[in-house]
């Protein structure tokens, strides 16, 4: 048996972390979309070998225990008892190390896949419990839809779809290292963010009010070392978008357009000072079996 997945990339609309937990993690008040930049994950079922491979087109992956969709099917094969082995297969078109939430895209690829194809019934909710021990961005992706994120990332709030907006998405060549941008959160010194604000533009489809609630407190840590996001993001607003943020840790910068036209002249534009320059949409990934708050 085999089955194909897409796995949509993410996009921060609101980024914040309130508080550390005593045991190091992290707790987020986040908002989070998906968008139609996404990896495709081939999933092939062998009954003569129990094993996990994976291979991938990026010469930046690793292949083994490392990869997040390695362990997001040996989680799903030990919980069960399931003794089957599975070639998993990554195209790769998300940027890696960009704060897209590309490995963890893959992961809850290859949860909700499994799901599918051995007939599990696990909901939403339960695939996002499994993938939160891989990455506090799994759970998001296992819903891929615009959602408000709260706890250690397991707690997803699925929102309304984004009134019409278009995202112009540029990767400067810097791979950002999440953990270290993380350890350098002084709480003291943030300034924490009006996240509701933000879904209640959501919920009134009021362009205005989202873009101007759209911030990331870990932007100023990742531009003081990384200055090509300050620049990007300069150069989108120059260009005409109504808003730019890093996504995650970085260093991916976008702006958003309510139009389709001006956001092609800012893609246009962009594609002089960044190689790696995208045009994308929001999306809701289908079948997804969640209740959305309206």
């Amino acid at each position: 048996m085999e089955i194909t997945e897409k796995a949509p990339a993410k996009l921060n609309l609101c980024l914040d972390t309130p508080f550390r937990h005593p045991n190091g993690s992290f707790e987020w008040e986040m908002v989070m979309t998906a968008i139609d930049l996404a990896d495709y994950v081939h999933i092939e079922t062998m009954s003569d070998d129990d094993r996990i491979t994976v291979k991938t087109d990026s010469g930046f992956l690793p292949c083994d225990q490392r990869n997040l969709t390695y362990q997001a099917a040996k989680k799903i094969k030990s919980h069960f008892g399931i003794e089957t082995g599975l070639k998993i297969s990554i195209k790769k078109n998300i940027p890696v190390a960009a704060g897209m939430g590309g490995g963890s895209a893959d992961a809850a690829a290859v949860l909700r896949a499994l799901n599918k194809l051995w007939k599990l019934g696990l909901s939403s909710k339960e695939l996002a419990q499994f993938g939160l021990s891989i990455d506090s961005d799994v759970p998001f992706c296992v819903y891929s839809q615009t959602a408000l994120v709260t706890g250690q990332g397991e707690i997803v709030t699925p929102l309304r779809e984004l009134p019409t907006m278009w995202f112009v998405i540029a990767k400067p060549p810097a791979s950002v290292s999440t953990p270290f941008i993380l350890k350098q959160i002084n709480y003291d010194n943030l300034e924490h963010l009006n996240v509701a604000q933000l879904v209640s533009g959501i919920k009134d489809q009021d362009f205005k009010l989202i873009t101007s609630n759209m911030q990331n407190v870990l932007e100023p840590i990742s531009a003081a070392r990384y200055p090509e996001i300050t620049r990007i993001k300069h150069k989108m607003l120059q260009f005409g978008t109504s808003a730019a943020l890093m996504s995650g840790t970085g260093p991916t910068v976008y702006g958003v357009c309510q139009n389709y036209s001006r956001a092609a002249r800012v893609y246009n534009s962009l594609r002089g000072f960044c190689e790696e320059v995208y045009l994308v949409k929001s999306i809701t990934l289908k079948g997804s079996n969640v209740h959305t708050i309206k």
